[in-house]
């Protein structure tokens, strides 16, 4: 089995790890009500994806009744 013959530095272990970062989730503006939402999910704020509602009527109306 292959062993290293010396120690890896900080600097190259940094190096090598420089891929492993997360990236920032992707939002988009709502087309029904303009607020911010993330890719690919049911709007919080007005309960539509793709232009059709999915949720019955909108997530605040719900807490708030």
């Amino acid at each position: 089995m292959a062993v290293p013959k010396k120690r890896k530095s900080h600097s190259r272990t940094g190096m090598h790890r420089s891929h492993h970062a997360l990236d920032k989730p992707g939002y988009v503006t709502c087309a029904q009500c303009g607020e911010p939402s993330k890719l690919h999910r049911v709007c919080n704020s007005c309960g539509y994806y793709r232009s059709k509602e999915r949720v019955a009527g909108s997530v605040q109306s719900q807490e708030e009744a």
